[in-house]
């Protein structure tokens, strides 16, 4: 008992097998582009400047210690 697959299965078939096309796409081409802006955003971030430690102001009674 053998069936034959009509030209409306096709039609349907056609009409799903892009639409899964489209969006399989359109999904690359978005993580594609949000992979970029991450990688990007890495690269190209301000360069802080490195901390200093704070100037201990020298006081009278100190003496700083000289070291060879």
């Amino acid at each position: 008992m053998g069936t034959s697959l009509t030209s409306e299965f096709w039609e349907r078939f056609t009409l799903l097998l892009f639409a899964a096309m489209g969006v399989t796409f359109v999904l690359a081409a978005l993580f594609d582009a949000l992979a970029l802006r991450r990688q990007n955003r890495r690269t190209h971030r301000p360069s802080v400047p490195p901390t200093r430690a704070p100037h201990r102001a020298e006081t009278a009674d100190h003496r700083p210690s000289v070291r060879c």
